[in-house]
C-alpha cells in the first residue's frame, strides 16, 4: 500500500487481494494487518462494513471457489483437494465446503463434471 491511510473500498480490496494471493496458507488476521500496515480491528470492522462478511469467511469463500475448480476439472481426491487449497484436514474442508456451497464435494464433483452427468442418461 501506498501509505497508512486508505479508504475502506481499498482496504478491503487490499484485504482480497492479499486473501486471494495467500488463501492456501495459515495466517492470522493480525499477520495480515501488518502486511496492510493498519490495526486489526479497523480491518475486520472495515471489511465488514465494505462486504458484509469476516475476511475468514471471505478466506472460506476462495478456497471453495478453487476447490470446485479442482473438483471438477482433476482427478484428485476430496482429501487431496481440501488440501491442495489449504484445509488441515479433509473432514474440515467437508464441513466449511457443504456450509459455503450447500453440498458436499462428493457431492458437487458429482453434479458438476460433464462425464458423469452423461452417463446418467437414458
Amino acid at each position: 500500500m501506498k501509505d497508512a491511510q486508505h479508504s475502506g473500498k481499498d482496504l478491503s480490496e487490499a484485504v482480497q487481494e492479499y486473501i486471494e494471493a495467500h488463501s492456501a496458507e495459515r495466517f492470522s488476521l493480525q499477520e495480515m494487518a501488518g502486511a496492510l500496515f493498519v490495526n486489526g480491528c479497523y480491518l475486520l470492522r472495515t471489511f465488514k462494513r465494505r462486504t458484509g462478511m469476516t475476511p475468514l469467511c471471505y478466506h472460506h469463500l476462495v478456497r471453495c471457489r478453487k476447490a470446485k475448480e479442482l473438483l471438477v476439472h482433476s482427478e484428485l481426491s476430496i482429501s487431496e483437494i481440501g488440501e491442495a487449497v489449504g484445509f488441515v484436514s479433509s473432514s474440515h474442508f467437508s464441513h466449511i465446503f457443504r456450509k459455503t456451497e450447500g453440498c458436499t464435494p462428493s457431492e458437487y464433483r458429482m453434479l458438476n463434471r460433464p462425464d458423469e452427468q452423461e452417463g446418467t442418461s437414458p
